[in-house]
Parts: structure tokens; sequence; C-alpha cells
């Protein structure tokens, strides 16, 4: 279980982002070259494990996540970034297979020019959780 998954299963669970994003474009890793517009990327920036004096069967861990959003222009993206947000910000509890999860946004990226002349931005989140060690 990682930060990738939680974020993932919470992309993939919103009803309303899966209206505007197909499933099968919302991928972790990388984008392969063909994949429809939206779509997005879910990214590991960073990982810090917080290891306790004493042992308590479980390691806070906590993932920096970036959420690339690839459209076809720059309302759709807009568009999309909001969506993201608005299914992932804020969340608490049992996400994803993470136990005690808590997700915070983390920044917004700059805006780029994606690939095949596509608009791109990143939305960055912060994901607490517990994971047995």
């Amino acid at each position: 279980m990682s930060g990738n998954d939680i974020i993932g299963a919470l992309l993939l669970a919103s009803a309303d982002l899966v209206a505007v994003v197909q499933p099968d474009s919302i991928k972790a890793g990388r984008l392969p070259d063909d994949t429809p517009l939206p779509a997005l990327l879910v990214r590991t920036v960073s990982v810090i494990e917080r290891h306790p004096l004493k042992r308590s069967g479980w390691e806070r861990t906590t993932a920096r996540i970036s959420v690339a959003v690839r459209a076809a222009n720059y309302l759709q993206q807009e568009q999309v970034i909001g969506l993201v947000r608005a299914c992932c910000a804020g969340r608490t509890g049992n996400i994803g297979g993470g136990t005690r999860v808590s997700i915070l946004t983390a920044g917004l990226g700059p805006d780029v020019n994606g690939p095949g002349d596509t608009f791109e931005q990143t939305q960055d989140f912060r994901v607490s959780f517990d994971a047995p060690v």
C-alpha cells in the first residue's frame, strides 16, 4: 500500500471525475502517448517514514503525491484540477487500503506545455497513513 494507491482509489471512486476522465486514462508511473485526454498521472514525489522508538506494530508514513492533469485545452485542465481537488483534499479515514489516512493539499504546480501540444498542470497532496511494520 502506498500514497499512490490511496489517491488512485479516491480518483477512481469519484463519479464526478470518471464522468470526465475515463478510468483507463488514470495511471500511475507514466502515461502512454496514446492515452485519451483528459488523463491523470499519479506519481510519488517523496516519502517520509517515521520510526517510533517503541515498537507499536505500526509506522506512520507521509507521502507527497503529485497528480498531473493532461488535457486538450486550458479550460478542461482547470475543470479536471478542480475535480481532483474535490475528491481528494481533506479526506480522512481508512481509504484505499490505508489505515488512519489523512490527505491535505500540498501545492499546485505551474501550467506547462505537455507532450503533443497538450496542457498540463499538477496538484500535489500530502498523504499520511499508518502501515504495519
